[in-house]
């Protein structure tokens, strides 16, 4: 029987793309798998895993289902050894085409920007990169949207099925994919309701590895599809691999991360060993806690009307410096943006500057002023 992606009732599964390298099982795989295992229980299905090598130590393999597979489908040939687009596209998406997954997950890595899109197109299927947040269950996806959006609570309760074709179709089952977009301003739900499998990337540190399971890993299925791969399936070879950078720091899960710029290159190795004693100083004020709306503390500098702990949400910092005619003028700001854990408040006040005005920054308790500017050209 003909593949067909529009046939969605036959589609049944949800994998997730574990990408090796050098035989390797990269962290990302692990991430996936964790937030796979959720979705799959939402739909009461298995959770597969499918990794593409050479010689991969069956230790690997293994290890994946004590993060949430069911099965790990291996794929073992030496024309996978190395990644191509053209082997793991074909190989992929045969294996698709003959199992039927509903959801398929892909890391947004080099290798899975590269792929992703190549096995959705070929797949005649629809893929979302870079999603933040996945979710199947509609109360949950409720929820979520109650705590990170701004949505009336009407509009959030009301929301079961989306117009289609110019009908009305039940979500309840659809992959929830929700990204950024236009350039981050505003969140994107999407969804991908008339073929299937579903696919999405997700970067690598967006989703949180689940706990290692022993028992499960030992009770994982590891099945040894039957596929087809030659030299004429392939239209680049890989000749050599060269790596740019001998020695790589994983920033994945980091809390604090100080970066260093061209300002230490007089002293190299000094200039790092500051760095790092900075990062260890912001590290024990806290500062790897102010930025998550779970753990942040700051109760200190007060709460919010509706009682949601307040975070630092971002922290931008700007510098000028202008020589001209009339001399030299310096200044710098830095903002530290503090949000609630809870969604924005739906009231605010329109001001509308549409002529020159002055402004100025206050002490209100002093009544001193602190900076006085005019704005000329609005």
């Amino acid at each position: 029987m003909a593949f067909d992606s529009k046939d969605t009732a036959a589609f049944k599964g949800v994998w997730v793309f574990c990408e090796q390298r050098e035989g390797v099982i990269m962290s990302i795989s692990y991430q996936l798998l964790s937030e796979g295992r959720k979705l799959a229980n939402d739909l009461g299905v298995e959770l597969c895993g499918v990794v593409l090598g050479k010689d991969i130590k069956e230790d690997y393999l293994k290890a994946l289902g004590g993060y949430g597979a069911d099965k790990v489908y291996y794929c073992n040939h030496e024309l996978l050894d190395v990644y191509t687009t053209d082997a793991y596209t074909k190989v992929i998406c045969d294996l698709v085409e003959d199992k039927k997954p509903e959801i398929f997950l892909i890391g947004a890595t080099n290798i899975g920007r590269d792929l992703g899109p190549r096995c959705a197109a070929r797949l005649h299927t629809g893929l979302c990169a870079d999603c933040t947040h996945l979710d199947v269950d509609m109360g949950i996806y409720k929820d979520f949207l109650r705590e990170a959006s701004t949505l009336a609570p009407e509009k959030i309760d009301a929301l079961n099925t989306a117009i289609v074709l110019g009908e009305k179709h039940d979500v309840s089952r659809d992959l929830k994919m929700t990204r950024p977009a236009f350039g981050g301003h505003l969140m994107a739900s999407i969804i991908c309701p008339r073929f299937r499998p579903a696919m999405a990337t997700v970067r690598p540190g967006v989703m949180k590895k689940a706990p290692f399971d022993q028992a499960k890993a030992d009770a994982c299925e590891i099945i040894k599809p039957e596929f087809s791969l030659t030299e004429d399936d392939m239209e680049t070879q890989v000749v050599e691999v060269v790596k740019a950078a001998k020695k790589l720091v994983d920033l994945i899960g980091a809390d604090v991360v100080v970066s260093v710029g061209r300002g230490i290159s007089k002293d190299v190795e000094r200039g790092i060993q500051i760095a790092e004693e900075l990062a260890d100083a912001l590290a024990a004020l806290g500062l790897d806690t102010a930025f998550d709306p779970a753990r942040a503390d700051l109760s200190g500098l007060g709460t919010t009307e509706s009682g949601a702990p307040l975070f630092i949400s971002s922290v931008a910092h700007q510098a000028k410096i202008e020589v001209n005619e009339e001399g030299t003028e310096a200044a710098a700001a830095t903002v530290v943006e503090v949000r609630s854990g809870g969604p924005a408040p739906m009231d605010y006040e329109e001001l509308i500057l549409d002529r020159p005005f002055c402004y100025a920054i206050v002490d209100l308790e002093r009544g001193v002023p602190l900076f006085l500017g005019t704005f000329e050209r609005p």
